[in-house]
């Protein structure tokens, strides 16, 4: 039956001109097919997104954090239409550190860049410094980072190559590490941008009129340097752009983009691109979201008087607001809708580029079976652990919108040696929801577990459990947003998959550490041993 529907599948996806790679999204598509778009065009967790364009092609990164891989590269030939084509980090540096928990730390609002025929992307670790890695091929592999500089509280790195050869890194800083925020500093680098000269020096200082001041991206354009910088703080904040004819400063500013009369909280921090005729500018930035993760939007933009003006100007003050839907970029062509990968019927030998671990992963956490087209997640124990939290093998990807429905089918082999072992599909957050298959003494129990302040050592209270007759199970989450503006989850299960019972009570899913709510799979053992048991996963499904 699976092989049918995959059949059927493909077959929708070569229909017309979308290619059999291509996926669309059942549960969120930006583009309305009639020439327009709707924001945000990601309305998924891409947390600080910078993007570049190079010929015809866009490229996007955004903050990862400790989620493994890092940095993954999405494409699109026309701004709205987005497909993840590679992960830029395969692990994590130091890596014995990344190997434990992290929760916030790691990769903090990189930028992309293309200079002389290759990629850069640059990033700042909190606690280690500016990291760079840099590849020819953005869908292929990436080199292994190089520490750029050692800093502590560097965050929010951008490059710049000027036209005399000098290269210089743009940055902000973490108050939390560095003791101070609401300032920018500047580095210069040597040409090759491997290595920090010197110390940084601030070159402006945002806490009159632009607090919090952060996330800064780098141009240069009819001899003056921007640089586009978020202040405010994230939910609630703006789009400032300072500008001076000398990189050094000092910097003039003006608000460009403030939420004005729209529900579009906090729109700042991104990317400034134009089309390959140089015709139009747009500008993507980020809007928080809570559970549901800091999303994509794409804002028209004009330049007025050597300023930016971002989203539409209704006033004339040269402060725009974001829109809602808007014609979409005039790119020369017109390409098929295409969305990030959600769904996932396993039939290939690595992992979708969709998913990623809490750290570091190691190579006995999984076998991608794709001769049997599923995946087989084998248990793992983690020493001291209170719950799910400080897991580092839960297997998770991004909410893809506001309302959907995960549906899973799972086969639990449980250890014949011992009792503890359990699997099954979670909802992950600082709060956080399970629907688990558990081995006990008297046999296999569903249960619908939560645990409130994970983060902060609490523990799983059971809602509800039945009593299973087989190891193999339809598990299903559906999340919908209601009026607060909460994500609402419920739970059910199917021994055939096609009448589902509800179990356990609503959950109300929480961000993480700087990120939104995920959703995805574990398996966990409860006693260093020498071996355990697994789940084969048989396919997973987003769907309305």
């Amino acid at each position: 039956m699976k092989n049918i529907w995959t059949a059927v599948i493909c077959l929708l996806l070569c229909w017309g001109t979308v290619s059999a790679q291509s996926y669309v999204s059942q549960v969120w598509v930006s583009d309305l097919g009639n020439g327009k778009y709707k924001n945000p065009v990601l309305d998924a967790d891409y947390s600080d997104p910078d993007v570049c364009r190079v010929g015809d092609d866009y490229y996007m990164t955004s903050s990862s954090f400790a989620c493994i891989p890092a940095l993954q590269i999405l494409h699109s030939k026309d701004m709205v239409n987005w497909r993840i084509i590679g992960t830029a980090i395969e692990r994590l540096l130091p890596e014995e550190r990344f190997s434990q928990m992290q929760h916030g730390n790691g990769v903090w609002a990189p930028s992309i860049r293309y200079h002389r025929g290759e990629f850069y992307i640059y990033y700042g670790d909190p606690d280690t410094g500016i990291y760079m890695v840099k590849s020819k091929d953005p869908a292929g592999k990436w080199d292994n980072p190089v520490l750029v500089k050692a800093a502590k509280g560097i965050i929010d790195t951008c490059p710049l190559w000027d036209e005399d050869g000098n290269a210089y890194i743009v940055h902000g800083y973490a108050g939390s590490r560095a003791g101070l925020k609401s300032i920018l500093g500047l580095i210069r680098m040597t040409p090759d941008g491997t290595r920090a000269i010197g110390e940084s020096r601030i070159i402006f200082d945002g806490h009159i009129g632009n607090a919090t001041i952060e996330g800064p991206k780098f141009y240069k354009r009819d001899g003056w340097y921007y640089i586009f910088a978020p202040a405010g703080g994230v939910p609630t904040g703006w789009q400032t752009v300072l500008r001076s004819k000398n990189i050094w400063g000092p910097y003039e500013w003006k608000i460009v983009m403030a939420q004005g009369n729209t529900n579009i909280n906090g729109p700042h921090q991104g990317a400034w691109v134009d089309t390959p005729d140089g015709k139009e500018d747009w500008f993507f930035h980020f809007q928080d979201k809570e559970a549901y993760g800091r999303v994509v939007h794409l804002q028209p933009m004009k330049w007025v008087d050597g300023w930016p003006v971002i989203g539409v100007d209704k006033d004339g003050d040269g402060c725009g607001s974001p829109v809602y839907s808007y014609k979409k970029p005039n790119v020369g062509k017109t390409y098929s809708i295409e969305t990030p990968a959600e769904s996932d019927e396993f039939d290939s030998l690595e992992l979708g580029l969709q998913w990623q671990w809490q750290a570091n992963p190691k190579p006995i956490w999984y076998f991608c079976d794709g001769g049997n087209s599923l995946l087989r997640l084998y248990s793992y124990y983690t020493e001291n652990q209170v719950n799910l939290w400080d897991v580092p093998n839960l297997l998770l990807q991004k909410f893809p919108t506001e309302d959907f429905t995960v549906t899973t089918k799972v086969s639990f082999a449980p250890s014949s040696k011992y009792t503890g072992e359990r699997t099954g599909l979670v909802v992950m957050g600082a709060d956080y929801a399970v629907l688990a298959i558990e081995n006990r003494a008297d046999g296999l129990i569903l249960v619908q577990n939560v645990c409130r302040k994970a983060d902060k050592k609490g523990k799983e209270e059971e809602n509800a459990s039945v009593k299973l007759s087989d190891n193999t199970l339809f598990l299903r989450v559906k999340v919908k947003k209601d009026s607060e503006k909460e994500a609402i989850c419920s739970f059910s299960y199917s021994v055939d998959g096609k009448k589902f019972i509800s179990l356990g009570e609503n959950f109300t899913a929480k961000p993480g550490k700087w990120i939104g709510a995920k959703v995805g799979l574990f398996i966990t053992r409860p006693k260093a041993v020498n071996d355990g048991g697994w789940v084969d996963i048989d396919w997973f499904r987003v769907t309305k």
